[in-house]
């Protein structure tokens, strides 16, 4: 089985400081990637001054307009004010049997949550977690923490599993937990694409060293640098790992995407 995936933190559909909608050509570039699975941050359900400045601003929530007709949606509300909410999302070509959103908020400033979307194809469960951890570095532990206990509490150990969005995790700190934890790769580790299923070496020689993994650099979209978003993979090889950057995406949002295709290993379940 073959996925095409992407993770995309949206900047909720709009320029800085709301000033012009970007939610269309957000779309647009989105269809073009045909991706079955489309890992979103930063959406918004509803936003009722967005809705009220903004000509052809949606109708429905952000998830449901880009989703359109070719695709299914799940969203996890996680931040709530007086004139609407936003969260995570996901986007599937595939049905979606179940999904739930963890709230992981760590102080009363940042809310956070983690969707978790099962979605069915050819016949395998795969576990989808859309990902945006908070701003400050012990905040992201204690919210990854959360993600390892609600990953071991709940799936079976062999399940093929995708972790998917921005972790503003800037000095990348975080990939060793998850690589001892959940002995997961990332979809940039150099032997994911050979199909190592657990530790990459690389990942392995990162723990030991103390080194840093080579992750995509993803902000800010203009000048990427900072390697804030992130592809963890359980059961899969990856054929195929990109990021996307300049036109269109430089101008439509504050990250870039990532694409990866990716193949199940056999076991998969």
């Amino acid at each position: 089985m073959q996925l095409r995936i992407a993770t995309y933190n949206i900047h909720k559909g709009v320029s800085a400081f709301g000033r012009k909608a970007r939610i269309h050509g957000i779309k647009e570039a989105i269809n073009l990637l045909d991706a079955d699975l489309v890992f979103l941050q930063e959406v918004q359900g509803q936003h009722d001054y967005h809705a009220e400045v903004h000509t052809q601003w949606p109708q429905v929530g952000q998830h449901e307009f880009l989703a359109g007709e070719s695709h299914h949606s799940a969203y996890g509300m996680n931040a709530v004010y007086e004139h609407g909410h936003h969260g995570n999302a996901l986007l599937s070509r595939f049905p979606i049997a179940s999904f739930a959103n963890h709230d992981v908020s760590d102080h009363e400033f940042e809310q956070r949550g983690i969707l978790h979307a099962v979605v069915h194809k050819s016949g395998a469960e795969v576990h989808c977690f859309v990902i945006h951890l908070g701003l400050f570095a012990a905040s992201r532990r204690r919210q990854v923490q959360a993600l390892i206990d609600t990953i071991r509490s709940s799936l079976p150990p062999d399940a093929p599993l995708i972790i998917a969005g921005d972790f503003n995790d800037w000095n990348q700190k975080l990939s060793r937990t998850l690589y001892q934890e959940l002995g997961v790769i990332e979809a940039f580790d150099v032997d994911a694409h050979h199909g190592t299923p657990t530790f990459s070496l690389k990942g392995v020689r990162a723990l030991l060293t103390g080194t840093k993994a080579r992750h995509a650099r993803t902000f800010p979209a203009g000048l990427p640098w900072l390697c804030l978003d992130r592809v963890y993979l359980r059961g899969f090889r990856v054929a195929e790992a990109s990021v996307l950057k300049g036109a269109p995406w430089s101008s439509l949002s504050d990250h870039v995407p990532i694409t990866a295709t990716l193949e199940l290993l056999s076991g998969g379940k």
